[in-house]
């Protein structure tokens, strides 16, 4: 599985911890579409980069972490084919995919601690879609 992950930097060291543990505990491939240091930067930019790289089906999956995830999920869900679910829990994670099949998980880093991120990252990557009822919802989204 490719998974594309991105943060501005309020996420950056939560972004960090997440793509280490995509690659170390669950091994999968990670790319890092920035950003690469705590600088203040703009979290559009890496959020649009993250939608499009999911929407052009170059991703299995994107992870997006700003201050509180809402900036970034905003942005993704612009895109056409991103369904960007921003989650602060483990069961939001799952049913995120289970219901609405998300393809981008967003973020707080200013809300959430390392482990349960690393755990609500294990179930987005790990639950599969449901379909039946909840495909039809998402064709009536479309």
């Amino acid at each position: 599985m490719k998974v594309i992950v991105g943060s501005d930097h309020a996420g950056y060291d939560l972004k960090e911890e997440v793509k280490s543990f995509i690659k170390t505990q669950l091994g999968h491939d990670v790319e890092d579409a920035g950003v690469f240091s705590r600088e203040s930067a703009d979290y559009p930019l890496v959020a649009h980069k993250v939608a499009e790289a999911i929407a052009q089906g170059e991703f299995s999956y994107g992870i997006l972490v700003c201050g509180t995830g809402i900036g970034m999920s905003i942005v993704a869900n612009r895109h056409k084919g991103v369904r960007a679910a921003l989650c602060h829990n483990i069961l939001t994670a799952r049913l995120s995919r289970q219901h609405n099949d998300a393809n981008i998980l967003a973020m707080g880093g200013r809300i959430i601690g390392v482990t349960l991120a690393q755990e609500m990252v294990r179930e987005f990557l790990t639950t599969p879609f449901e379909g039946g009822r909840h495909q039809r919802r998402l064709d009536q989204i479309d």
